[in-house]
């Protein structure tokens, strides 16, 4: 038995829904997670997924606000419905979906996955229901920033030069406030799973309130969409063409998430995460942060940004 897989089922008399369920009997499967421990447990023709937090995320992460957010999606209809949930030691289990869990290639290859995506963000967007928290990038910035400056560690070579540049594009963001909604704020392609014929959505550690085209233009870089899958998923989320002030939000959204996601493989990094090398996690976004703002095209954009 793994250490992981151990850890998992000790952890299980603690959980109410397991109270009268010998833990052997759970039959355990290591699931994905850059920073937390994912599992899938069967029993009794039961399954739910348990998720452990990772070493280090209590830094960054509130998991009071984790816990209200993750209900609200359930209750909007675009996640799994919340079995358990411990702000304490952030023990979370769900119910299990069934469905493929995306990734960049597996958005290339399923017909629609694009626009399923973007009809699931709709769906969350406008679902009514507030979240706990407000998003906001450069104050996250500025937190992250303080993080690593606890830690006593470097940045990599130009990013306060690139985080200059960016406080034109707050200017343009700031311009026309964008009406504030429910958003995931985090959505690596991983934490989507597609029946083929909905997206659901899932992990919901960073989610606030936020700028709705922030999820569409994080979700173009995780997913590497290009210009059609950008247009399949603005059409599906718009149920029209977007504005060229639409389009070019969700594009300045493209750059500023690489900029705070680059620190946040710094945090990673410092912490001794080894699921992935994060020095060049972080380096290859920045440099795909300063590619992205070096474009031509990219200037027009936030000019039409500013021009709301």
């Amino acid at each position: 038995m793994s250490d992981d897989i151990g850890q998992a089922r000790d952890m299980l008399v603690n959980i109410p829904l397991f109270y009268e369920i010998d833990p052997d009997s759970v039959a355990i499967t290591r699931l994905g997670g850059l920073t937390n421990l994912v599992f899938r447990l069967d029993w009794q023709g039961e399954r739910v997924c348990l998720r452990l937090p990772g070493k280090g995320t209590e830094d960054y992460i509130d998991r009071v606000v984790e816990g209200h957010n993750a209900r609200v999606a359930a209750e909007a209809g675009v996640s799994p419905d919340v079995l358990y949930f411990d702000p304490q030691s952030a023990v979370l289990v769900t119910r299990f979906l069934d469905g493929v869990t995306m990734t960049p290639r597996l958005f290339a290859e399923r017909a629609g996955a694009p626009g399923r995506a973007g009809k699931a963000f709709r769906q969350l967007h406008t679902s009514g229901k507030p979240f706990e928290f407000r998003f906001e990038l450069f104050a996250m910035i500025d937190d992250y920033l303080g993080i690593l400056s606890s830690k006593n560690y470097d940045l990599p070579e130009g990013y306060h030069d690139v985080l200059k540049q960016a406080e034109s594009i707050r200017e343009a963001l700031d311009a026309h406030p964008a009406a504030l909604a429910p958003c995931h704020c985090d959505p690596l392609c991983e934490n989507f799973l597609d029946d083929g014929t909905r997206m659901w959505i899932v992990d919901w550690e960073y989610s606030g309130m936020n700028d709705p085209l922030w999820d569409l233009g994080d979700l173009s870089v995780e997913g590497g969409f290009g210009g059609a899958g950008d247009a399949e998923m603005m059409r599906a989320y718009f149920d029209r063409e977007p504005t060229a002030a639409e389009t070019g939000r969700m594009t300045v959204y493209k750059a500023m998430c690489d900029l705070l996601w680059t620190l946040w493989g710094l945090i990673q990094h410092a912490n001794g995460n080894p699921v992935d090398d994060f020095w060049a996690y972080s380096t290859g976004r920045l440099d795909r942060c300063k590619a992205l703002m070096a474009d031509p095209a990219f200037a027009g954009h936030v000019a039409a940004v500013r021009a709301g």
